[in-house]
């Protein structure tokens, strides 16, 4: 009866474990991520060595102060743009002021 049972079990459970699923790709989602998510080994391509990147962030502070100074520049020329407009319409009010002086002592 032993020998009966075990005999069973061990066909039973060789042909559970031979039946094979079908895959499906009805099961298996895809889900790709938005952003790059492949690692940057330090010896492949995309890897940036250290002077490299010290040199990186040098030129972008020399470029960050180079912007700094075109804008003080531009703030500058624009000031002083400012300046001779308000001179011009100083020196034309003064014109305007000064023939209307002689026409108003005219007509007494």
């Amino acid at each position: 009866m032993k020998r009966l049972f075990i005999i069973l079990f061990s066909v039973l459970l060789l042909h559970e474990c031979s039946k094979r699923l079908p895959a499906t790709e009805a099961n298996e989602t895809i889900s790709q991520p938005h952003y790059d998510t492949m690692a940057v080994d330090s010896f492949s391509n995309g890897a940036v060595s250290v002077d490299v990147a010290r040199q990186i962030r040098m030129s972008s502070q020399k470029y960050k102060d180079s912007v700094k100074q075109a804008l003080k520049v531009q703030q500058e020329e624009k000031r002083i743009k400012d300046e001779v407009d308000k001179e011009k319409k100083k020196t034309e009010e003064e014109k305007n002021k000064n023939t209307e002086k002689p026409l108003k002592e005219s007509n007494q």
